[in-house]
Parts: structure tokens; C-alpha cells; sequence
């Protein structure tokens, strides 16, 4: 009887450890925000943020999930954003002609891993959001999840065009980024999506810890753009704020209704 009580403890204990280790993640990834916001070189701490987002989004996974499935999802979901980007950079499909400056390091094929690592960690966080809005599956939380996705490159590039990360052949109407980027990003988040639902068996099952990424990176992006960035931009800031809130909200309505 006490093995098979101390195996079943371990058993209950195992995702504890996990959510616990990707709250520590999610925490110190929001102190590495901070302090990018008061670096003269914020780009420096860029990639800190990422892998931190990352690991935090694999470890959430991994208590919900499984590590198994959670490694999965996560090694299948930077393949194809690296796949997508290294694409992306040679032909200007699917989000029209761009390329990468050397800043961000290191890169294999013009680009930059933690790009690749990025669509990863938000992929998952993405894909909880619309779990938790479309319960069931199928193409309707593959679509919500590519809109949730895109939702947080509202932020994105405009962040990312100040840095001096890359450059686009074709400035658009958005904070410099043409509107084909945001097709392309569709694009590659319903591939992204999809590759979810497959590796963690199309669940219904919603890890609380990515929601919260979600919504952390929701509200970090918002502030900075609407009062610690200089100068601030109040257009980015409601954009992606209003963009990435709508999901929450939805989610949070479905998930726990009143």
C-alpha cells in the first residue's frame, strides 16, 4: 500500500513541478522586461526574454500535457516558423519581402534561432487561448488560434522595426510593416495551430499557466508601448492591447462562465 501511494504522489506532484517551474520562468522573464526597459540597448536582453518565454511556455505545456506531448508540440512548432522564415527571406512569401539585420545572433540561413523559438512559446500560449474559446477542435480553434497569434505581432514588429532587428523591401501602413506580413502571419499561425492540436491530441484540456502568459505579454506589451517606450505609441499600444484583450475576454467568458 505505501508504494502504491508514494507512485501515485509522484505522479500528482509531477505537474505541480512543472507549473511551479514555468510560473519561476514567466517571473523572471517579466523582470528581464523590465530591465530591457531601462537598458540604453534594450536589444541586448531580447533574446533573455525569449527563451524564458519559451521555457515557460514548454513547462506549462508539460503540467497539462505531459512532457512528452508538451516537447513535441514545442520542437514542432519552432520547426515550422523557422521553416516559414527561412522561406520567408529568400522569397518574400508568405509575408512579403523582409530580411534580418545581423543583430540578432546566432542565425543559420539568414535566421536568427530565437525567432524561430519565439513562434514556438507564443504558439502554445496562443493555442490555450483558443482551447479555451473553441472547446471541441477542428478548423474554428485552428483559426482563433492563428488570430490570437497575430494578434501579438501587433506588437511585434512595430517593436521590433525600432530595435533594428529587420528591415522590410516595401514599408507598409502599420508602423512601417506592410499588410501582407499580417496575411503571412495568419498563414503560418493556422499552421502552427494545427500542429498543436496534433502533437497534444486535439485536448480540451486548457493549461491556466499559457493563458497567463497570454495575458502577461498582452499587458507587458501595452504598457511599454503606451508609456515606457520613447517616444511611446498609443496607436501600437491600443492596436495590440485591444487585439490580444478581445481573446482574453473570450476565453475567460467560455472557460468560466458566469
Amino acid at each position: 500500500m505505501t508504494a502504491w501511494g508514494g507512485c501515485g504522489t509522484a505522479r500528482r506532484e509531477r505537474p505541480r513541478a512543472f507549473t511551479v517551474a514555468g510560473a519561476g520562468c514567466l517571473a523572471a522573464m517579466v523582470a528581464a522586461q523590465v530591465l530591457s526597459g531601462l537598458q540604453p540597448r534594450p536589444v541586448r536582453l531580447t533574446s533573455v526574454v525569449v527563451v524564458l518565454l519559451a521555457a515557460s511556455a514548454l513547462a506549462f505545456a508539460a503540467g497539462r500535457h505531459g512532457p512528452r506531448r508538451a516537447v513535441g508540440a514545442l520542437a514542432a512548432t519552432v520547426a515550422a516558423g523557422y521553416a516559414a522564415e527561412w522561406i520567408g527571406v529568400r522569397t518574400g512569401v508568405p509575408f512579403g519581402r523582409y530580411s534580418y539585420t545581423p543583430v540578432l545572433q546566432p542565425q543559420v540561413g539568414g535566421v536568427p534561432l530565437i525567432v524561430a523559438l519565439a513562434w514556438g512559446g507564443m504558439g502554445l500560449a496562443a493555442h490555450a487561448v483558443a482551447t479555451a474559446i473553441v472547446p471541441g477542435g477542428g478548423l474554428a480553434r485552428i483559426a482563433t488560434g492563428a488570430a490570437a497569434l497575430t494578434a501579438w505581432d501587433l506588437f511585434l514588429d512595430p517593436q521590433m522595426l525600432r530595435l533594428g532587428l529587420w528591415t522590410w523591401a516595401d514599408p507598409g501602413p502599420y508602423r512601417g510593416v506592410p499588410i501582407s506580413n499580417l496575411l503571412g502571419w495568419l498563414l503560418v499561425s493556422a499552421l502552427v495551430m494545427a500542429l498543436i492540436d496534433a502533437r497534444l491530441g486535439r485536448t480540451d484540456a486548457v493549461a491556466a499557466g499559457l493563458a497567463v502568459l497570454y495575458a502577461v505579454m498582452a499587458a507587458m506589451e501595452t504598457l511599454a508601448f503606451a508609456a515606457v517606450f520613447d517616444p511611446p505609441d498609443r496607436l501600437v499600444a491600443a492596436a495590440g492591447g485591444i487585439a490580444m484583450g478581445t481573446f482574453l475576454v473570450l476565453a475567460g467568458r467560455r472557460r468560466w462562465p458566469r
